[in-house]
């Protein structure tokens, strides 16, 4: 008899390391659960019951649809990365403070004192604003000084949870706010420019912590950071003389259920795709950091500079906030200048070029999966909107762009193994060709997708 047929399956993963690691992953994934994993489940079922009870009556087949799948999505990924437990827990706790404080009354806002200063919908989006800003400085003094270099960074790692956390509680307030002003005005806050750059925001932080969490390096949080506080920084230009936080009604297009799915789902690629681009941009300051003729490094100082006052590209006119950009543009210059000057210290902080290339690479994979996903849920949504899957609409077409262009670089890295300068080079124009995906269509083309203007 042939001895393979009759090996003992334990001698096998003694003898074979990977296959005993995969066999214990797909075999203990549900019994490795703790106690303080069920009860969490059972919490996330129970507020769905407690939805389906309370609300139940004001939801379609397809919102019932969304509910029901979002119970075992929610619980895994608090299983998958256990801090998304706790940033959950605490978002849906003081939302519900925030929900309960308001009593049913909107003008409770201007005088309950968490209401007024904490919880309120805006009061929590300025809060996230301004830990987002925190939260980039702690990083590049965790950068730049030696002893207390990873006590800096963990503070940034720590604001920024909070900040989401502030973010996921002003999105969800602002949500019950939409209902208290009219029923018939209610929204997921996912609506108009300013509601999806805080969707932005947190988005792109939630997945850099991640992978800061599994990668067990802070060292990429001053480059990731700096694009969510330029979207922070554009945030709070685009809401000073429009008044852009206002609730507003829901235009007749975006009154449907696609909405909750395809813009989330198209965010998390936009998201996904800044980090990537920033681990793109750490990877060439660490590649070139013994670089000492200045004029070899052109190209990054140029190219950070455009990174971090991208915002100011896409306005129509300098004469609105001019003195604000001036002060945006001088503080860029000098985060550019000493990214440049410090790229010998920053170079010895960043993790290894081949971790970095795997950020990159993950983070597109991510991307690229969640925006082909909004893409059908896009054409499907037009179909029913507009009676049509495809129209060449210009936001159409610039989102076929940006799915070209990170198929074509997905397909070059796992057919002809693309790795190093040219995919972090291609990462970074990939930023700008997503950018004029989501900001300059709206600025400089027309078309059916055209719902916020800068």
């Amino acid at each position: 008899m042939n001895t393979a047929t009759t090996t003992n399956p334990a001698t096998q993963l003694t003898t074979h390391p990977a296959a005993a690691t995969t066999f214990a992953l797909n075999e203990g994934f549900l019994s490795g659960r703790r106690l303080g994993d069920w009860l969490f489940a059972l919490l996330v079922l129970a507020g769905a019951v407690f939805a389906f009870a309370r609300y139940g009556q004001f939801m379609d087949v397809y919102e019932k649809g969304i509910l029901v799948a979002a119970v075992p999505a929610v619980t895994w990924l608090a299983w998958f990365w256990r801090p998304a437990r706790t940033l959950m827990l605490c978002a849906a706790g003081f939302a519900l403070l925030g929900i309960w404080a308001y009593q049913g009354d909107l003008a409770r806002a201007d005088n309950v004192f968490w209401l007024k200063y904490f919880l309120a919908s805006q009061s929590a989006i300025l809060w996230m604003g301004m830990l987002f800003f925190m939260s980039t400085a702690f990083y590049w003094l965790g950068m730049f000084t030696t002893a207390q270099s990873q006590a800096m960074e963990s503070i940034g790692s720590r604001l920024a949870y909070v900040a989401v956390a502030m973010a996921l509680i002003g999105t969800l307030v602002r949500w019950y706010e939409s209902y208290l002003i009219g029923a018939d005005i209610g929204h997921i806050p996912v609506s108009n420019l300013y509601e999806v750059f805080v969707l932005f925001c947190w988005l792109t932080t939630g997945f850099y912590l991640y992978f800061e969490d599994r990668y067990g390096t802070r060292a990429l949080g001053a480059f990731v950071m700096l694009v969510v506080s330029a979207a922070v920084g554009f945030l709070l230009w685009y809401t000073m003389d429009r008044q852009a936080q206002e609730i507003q009604p829901l235009v007749p297009a975006l009154k449907s259920w696609w909405m909750k799915l395809h813009v989330p789902a198209n965010f998390i690629g936009y998201g996904t795709f800044s980090l990537s681009a920033m681990v793109a941009f750490a990877y060439l300051i660490k590649q070139q950091a013994g670089e000492v003729r200045w004029h070899r490094l052109a190209p990054l100082w140029v190219l950070g500079v455009v990174l971090c006052t991208l915002p100011i590209v896409f306005r129509k006119t300098v004469q609105t906030g001019a003195s604000y950009w001036a002060v945006y543009f001088g503080i860029s210059a000098l985060v550019v200048g000493g990214i440049l000057w410090g790229r010998k210290r920053i170079a010895e902080r960043l993790p290894a070029l081949e971790v970095l290339d795997d950020v990159m690479y993950k983070a597109i994979t991510v991307g690229f999966a969640f925006f082909t996903i909004a893409t059908v849920l896009g054409a499907l949504w037009a179909a029913e909107a507009w009676g049509g899957y495809w129209s060449w609409d210009p936001k159409e077409t610039w989102a076929l762009i940006v799915w070209l262009n990170y198929a074509a670089w997905l397909h070059m890295r796992l057919m002809k193994g693309l790795r190093g300068t040219v995919s972090a080079w291609w990462a970074l124009v990939g930023l700008a060709v997503t950018t004029f995906a989501f900001l300059g269509v709206n600025m400089f083309l027309s078309g059916l997708h055209s719902y916020g203007e800068l």
